[in-house]
């Protein structure tokens, strides 16, 4: 992901909307681009600031922006724990059939 796609995609990580392989991108790309981390942090703060205002509600928003990271990385985590599980139990039936079939024709 570029800075431009980065940028692009912020309203819809503060909404809480991108899919799986653009959350991961998405979040690669702030690890290494301190500029776009900015950009989120500002962004954030303003739409979610200008809610928080208009309901007149209490906040810490730089502790709500942590918090929303540190849920993305969990949401991304465990999508990739499966998908490796996935992947392991392919591979066992893979190895089961194989191994049934030569019993089969043995």
């Amino acid at each position: 992901m570029n800075c431009k796609e980065f940028e692009k995609n912020i309203p819809e990580f503060i909404a809480g909307k991108l899919d799986f392989l653009t959350l991961q991108e998405f979040g690669e790309h702030m690890q290494e681009c301190p500029g776009c981390k900015e950009e989120l942090v500002i962004q954030f703060l303003v739409t979610e600031g200008m809610q928080r205002l208009e309901d007149g509600d209490a906040f810490d928003l730089q502790r709500e922006l942590e918090i929303r990271l540190t849920e993305a990385k969990r949401k991304v985590k465990i999508h990739m724990s499966f998908l490796k599980a996935g992947a392991v139990l392919e591979v066992i039936t893979v190895i089961f059939l194989l191994g049934f079939l030569g019993w089969i024709i043995s």
